[in-house]
């Protein structure tokens, strides 16, 4: 069911959208809310990202995006069929732009977390944002931003409790594939040098997880090609253990004294790193002490400084 609402108010949209879950029986078990700051983003990615990753955990999903024009608020809600649980798409004009967080606030679930997700343009604390406020959990990606890079120290700067970015997410199987191998070599790593394509806020995040977890400064080289971090190289004192990107889904492995593999290192899409992180809304200490480092280390430097 899909009503359109114009020129409305929170109080009439919490009301037809009660009205509505009754109708086609939704479920009332609704276990988070996901507020999505959809500013200068493809509504229509974000929407179906939003509403794949609510699959696993039914939830009221609120889509927030600004227009031009004379103050108003409009809104289309969706319940039932495809959708798990209900989805609220919230358009404001005028004066109302900058009130979005009152509207909010009364159409949050109550008793259950928030969880606030900007996937393009983010502010640069989010917990000090209005939104930011209403939420337990907030989620950004510096990869939606113009310049990755600089958008990323920035966040590290500002890194608080409950904040994640998925740059991180991105970086799972990385660190899983890396901490495997540094678990079966338990020689200490002398060097360590990340390949990346120029401007890859994820290679720049993985060297800070090196940095951190081994106390070394690893190196982050610019190198052609077109699937983000091309290769990592750790030396140690039982020799080089390489995972080298082949492709977009796959990559080599070579470690001392075992034969070379191909492992499996897909790149995945908006819809599988939303859902991942929408599975664990506790605090990741790794990502904090990571971020820590990031900022340390890299904090006055520009991406020239980082090739060294």
């Amino acid at each position: 069911m899909i009503i359109e609402l114009e020129n409305t108010n929170a109080g009439e949209i919490g009301q037809r959208i009660l009205t509505a879950r009754d109708r086609v029986g939704v479920p009332t078990g609704l276990v988070f809310t996901m507020i999505v700051v959809a500013d200068q983003c493809d509504i229509e990615q974000v929407v179906a990202a939003a509403t794949d990753a609510g699959r696993e955990h039914p939830s009221r999903i609120l889509v927030l995006r600004d227009e031009d024009g004379p103050t108003s608020l409009d809104a289309q809600l969706r319940v039932g069929g495809e959708v798990p649980g209900d989805i609220i798409e919230l358009t404001f004009r005028g004066e109302l732009t900058r009130h979005r967080d009152s509207v909010v606030l009364p159409l949050l679930l109550p008793d259950s977390p928030v969880i606030a997700w900007w996937p393009g343009a983010a502010p640069a604390r989010p917990a000090d944002d209005p939104i930011g406020r209403l939420a337990h959990r907030r989620i950004t990606d510096a990869m939606g931003s113009a310049d990755s890079i600089p958008t990323l120290i920035e966040r590290a700067h500002n890194c608080g409790p409950g904040d994640i970015d998925l740059v991180w997410t991105r970086l799972t199987r990385w660190r899983g594939l890396l901490a495997a191998a540094l678990d079966q070599y338990r020689s200490p790593v002398r060097q360590a040098a990340i390949q990346a394509t120029p401007g890859n806020a994820a290679g720049v995040l993985l060297a800070a997880w090196l940095d951190s977890r081994l106390e070394i400064e690893t190196r982050v080289a610019d190198v052609v090609g077109s699937y983000g971090i091309m290769g990592v190289e750790l030396a140690t004192d039982a020799g080089r253990i390489r995972l080298n990107r082949t492709d977009g889904s796959m990559a080599t492995f070579s470690a001392p004294d075992v034969p070379q593999r191909l492992v499996a290192l897909p790149r995945r899409d908006l819809n599988v790193l939303l859902t991942e992180e929408l599975r664990r809304l506790d605090d990741d200490a790794a990502y904090y002490a990571t971020m820590a480092t990031l900022a340390a280390r890299w904090g006055g430097e520009d991406d020239e400084g980082l090739d060294r």
